[in-house]
């Protein structure tokens, strides 16, 4: 990629594992592959700055000054106090183009960078943040009559997102990692969107990986168990499943996160494995029947990809960026009630010939999907179309932050 722009890409998690973590370490690794010039800024244990390669890190440590946004992520109210050391290393740097991942701390460090440096913004969705907060607003006003709790989340959600979208007005260009939020953005802000889908190491992720050789029928969750991931239905599923007359059954159930006690009181057949990575996770999705994703806010659904490369069919809800990975009835299920997610999963636990195709279908249809270097060349040609535009005015509330910063 000859003449390839100079970016610094401000990434809302990186060592976490979700998501957003994964796409940005991969994101580094790529440009670390092809020598491109690479400036990589996120949380960390310790604020300082290096160079390693094509790569300069610059990572800062949160101050206790802030708020909980999950069990392993902070917004640090005091972000801003990091802007000088953060100007001298990008002037160091010289970026043409700044990429920010959402409405972060680290976020706002980067739109703010990006001012003082008049250089274009880059944004790429990540996180539905409105459906999130929707959801635990929910459960938080669940003791309310259900028409003022469903009149308060939708204003707070409506709300959430025009905020979002205020923040993501900064870019020249919007990345987004399924057609539904591509139009949505397209209409709301008028600008240039680009694809950016997720790739998938077929190699980790593989049929190959399974340690398993006979046990009950295995339904497989991995992801954090909070309550916007759709959690509860699995309490629905289990119930359903064991009134269509299953019994030789478990739930293998990977992540962290605040609704693990919750789940370890209200399900009966469930083994909780807590946080895994590696070969351990490689193999606990190998060693899967079907794989179970109730979440309805997810934008991608990296994990079901994932568990697709492994050959483990998929049913996930009709609603958010799963739905876009399975082929229904095909590599898997898109199902619209928990109780159609049971169903499908005791079809699929009675009909083992029908599983075992979906199997294989699911596993080639991953080994076709994007490879992670083929999703970012899509996003260096997102920035070459933007670079080519004339430059637009600052907007005005980056200087109000940065004159209060």
């Amino acid at each position: 990629m000859s003449g390839a722009p100079r970016v610094a890409l401000f990434a809302d998690s990186f060592h976490e594992v979700n998501g957003v973590g994964l796409t940005c370490r991969q994101f580094e690794a790529f440009a670390q592959r092809r020598n491109l010039p690479f400036f990589s800024c996120h949380a960390g244990p310790e604020t300082k700055t290096w160079q390693d390669g094509s790569i300069t890190r610059f990572e800062f440590r949160r101050s206790g000054l802030g708020f909980q946004i999950e069990s392993d992520l902070r917004f640090d109210l005091r972000f801003a106090r990091h802007l000088g050391a953060l100007k001298r290393a990008l002037d160091h740097f010289q970026p043409d183009i700044v990429h920010i991942t959402g409405p972060s701390d680290c976020g706002f460090l980067g739109a703010l960078a990006a001012y003082q440096l008049g250089v274009p913004v880059a944004a790429s969705w990540h996180t539905n943040v409105h459906e999130y907060g929707a959801s635990r607003l929910r459960g938080v006003t669940s003791w309310l009559p259900a028409a003022i709790c469903e009149y308060l989340v939708g204003r707070i959600e409506r709300t959430a997102l025009d905020l979002t979208l205020l923040f993501y007005s900064l870019s020249r260009v919007c990345y987004a990692p399924n057609p539904e939020l591509a139009g949505m953005l397209a209409n709301r802000l008028r600008k240039p969107v680009f694809p950016m889908l997720r790739g998938i190491d077929t190699g980790m992720f593989s049929p190959r990986q399974c340690r398993r050789a006979c046990g009950p029928f295995r339904i497989g969750y991995v992801g954090r168990l909070s309550r916007e991931k759709g959690i509860d239905a699995l309490v629905e599923i289990e119930d359903t499943l064991l009134r269509a007359g299953m019994r030789d059954f478990e739930f293998v159930i990977t992540g962290a996160g605040g609704q693990r006690p919750w789940l370890e009181r209200n399900l009966r057949h469930a083994r909780f494995t807590g946080v895994l990575k590696g070969e351990r996770i490689a193999a606990e999705y190998a060693s899967m029947d079907v794989f179970l994703f109730p979440s309805r806010t997810d934008t991608f659904g990296n994990v079901v990809l994932e568990a697709m490369a492994s050959g483990v069919p998929a049913v996930v809800t009709d609603s958010g960026g799963p739905r876009y990975l399975v082929r229904h009835a095909r590599t898997g299920f898109i199902v619209s009630s928990p109780q159609e997610a049971a169903m499908r999963i005791v079809e699929l636990a009675r009909r083992p010939g029908l599983l075992a195709s979906m199997s294989r279908r699911a596993r080639k249809q991953a080994l076709l999907s994007h490879s992670w270097d083929s999703v970012f060349e899509g996003v260096y040609c997102g920035y070459s179309n933007v670079l080519r535009l004339a430059p637009l005015d600052k907007p005005a509330f980056c200087g109000a932050i940065q004159a209060r910063g």
